[in-house]
């Protein structure tokens, strides 16, 4: 077989979720660079992960661009279905999170990637939201993956933004995110407790539950002063009880066996280890400063335990789905069934 028909087949199965191993990859970097300012563990491991996450970031993006051209048809029905469509997002949002890390190397390379992540995101963000207040929507295809188009894409576009010196834009940015995310939830929140149980496939999606408060607190953090005020306390405490009830679901969550989808848990997890360091004080006293190093240690243990199931699936050639249904009547019948097939 040749290797340009090699790469085709292999960029036609490539989903777009597929980029929740650089967001795991790139927040996993940034809670090790809080831990080397606030413990002064070795900076090196932070680099390393953040190297790690532009090679995944890379191989991701150039296959899922070559996706477009050389399998349209299979794109085209990705972004149409009801869940899987809101993962075009996190090219955006991954994209933001490498201008994030590219900061402490080339300010003028940080710009530029976050010019094109923030505008990748809004857009998207707008596009598939006008889709979503059309209606005409099976209320069994609401899951958390609503909250990647337009609450993750803001708290990250607001974090960076401020990172880069661009405190008022990563205001409004945080501000879009934050109202977003209180608007979701109420819908979700809702579907959970009243709609039908979520099948197996879709179950490990409620990783993402986590993301909001976690990276929310993050996107807090630095946009406002960094205090560990009332609000910044807050939103990781939701965080935490969100891990917690996540953690009791485990066993119903994993029904299914092992995939790439469990990479939905370590945006989240890593944004809550990130912002607990940040708040740990510096007399060493307090709630944090106990709360913190558990929180870094299972985050390092669920990251790792993530990218080892997934080799192991690269290994026995079964980290890509078989291709995602092109026609048009699978599209519409995931639309009213709000199944993933």
């Amino acid at each position: 077989m040749r290797v340009t028909e090699l790469d085709e087949r292999l960029a036609s199965r490539v989903p777009a979720s597929l980029f929740g191993v650089v967001l795991g990859l790139a927040g996993l970097a940034n809670a090790w660079r809080a831990a080397h300012t606030a413990w002064h563990l070795p900076a090196a491991i932070g680099e390393t992960l953040f190297f790690a996450a532009v090679a995944a970031w890379l191989a991701v993006t150039s296959l899922y661009v070559l996706k477009w051209f050389q399998a349209t048809d299979l794109a085209l029905a990705e972004s149409e279905h009801p869940v899987q469509c809101c993962f075009i997002g996190l090219a955006g949002v991954s994209t933001l999170l490498i201008a994030q890390g590219a900061l402490s190397f080339s300010r003028a390379l940080a710009i530029f990637l976050f010019v094109v992540g923030a505008a990748a995101t809004l857009t998207f963000a707008l596009w598939r939201t006008g889709r979503l207040w059309r209606g005409a929507r099976s209320p069994a295809s609401t899951t958390p993956v609503l909250y990647l188009p337009m609450v993750a894409g803001c708290f990250v576009s607001g974090t960076v933004a401020s990172n880069l010196g661009w405190q008022d834009w990563g205001q409004l940015f945080f501000g879009g995110g934050f109202f977003a995310w209180l608007a979701i939830e109420s819908v979700l929140l809702h579907r959970l407790y009243t709609g039908e149980t979520l099948p197996p496939a879709l179950r490990p999606t409620l990783g993402i539950q986590l993301a909001p408060p976690a990276v929310g607190a993050v996107s807090y953090l630095s946009v406002g002063q960094g205090a560990p005020d009332l609000m910044a306390h807050a939103m990781i405490g939701y965080a935490i009880l969100q891990a917690l009830l996540l953690i009791r679901m485990s066993r119903w969550i994993t029904e299914q066996g092992f995939s790439a989808s469990y990479w939905a848990f370590t945006f989240g997890a890593t944004a809550l280890a990130a912002a607990s360091i940040r708040l740990v004080p510096i007399n060493g006293e307090g709630a944090m400063t106990a709360i913190a190093p558990a929180v870094f240690i299972l985050t390092n243990s669920l990251v790792i335990g993530v990218a080892t199931g997934t080799v192991r699936l690269i290994l026995q050639g079964k980290l890509f789905p078989p291709p995602f249904a092109s026609t048009l009547h699978d599209t519409q019948k995931c639309n009213h069934n709000g199944e993933m097939r």
